[in-house]
């Protein structure tokens, strides 16, 4: 990856607590498709910051970040996963592997 620096705004979605949309702050929401908006709702500032190779952020791979503001414009943080939803997914395959 070359060297480079983006200053990223990061905005939080009312509608789903942990998304979470990067856009570069000097091309702002412009690159973000409208079906996206409608469905992340109204983007509310969470903070800005600089995202350089080097930086690591909890709970992102900064290499894919930086790839997705290249290629789309944007990066979309989903939420985690919760442990029970993860189990109960699980479950579910095993029962359904069994079933087999």
């Amino acid at each position: 990856m070359r060297s480079k620096k983006i200053i990223c705004n990061v905005y939080r979605s009312k509608k789903k607590d942990g998304l979470y949309l990067y856009v570069p702050k000097a091309s702002g929401l412009s690159t973000v498709p409208e079906a996206l908006l409608s469905m992340f709702g109204s983007p509310e500032l969470a903070f800005s910051l600089l995202l350089t190779p080097e930086r690591k952020l909890a709970k992102e791979d900064i290499q894919k970040v930086f790839e997705s503001l290249d290629k789309e414009g944007f990066y979309l943080q989903l939420p985690p996963v919760k442990q029970d939803d993860y189990m109960q997914e699980i479950n579910r395959h095993n029962h359904k592997m069994a079933d087999q």
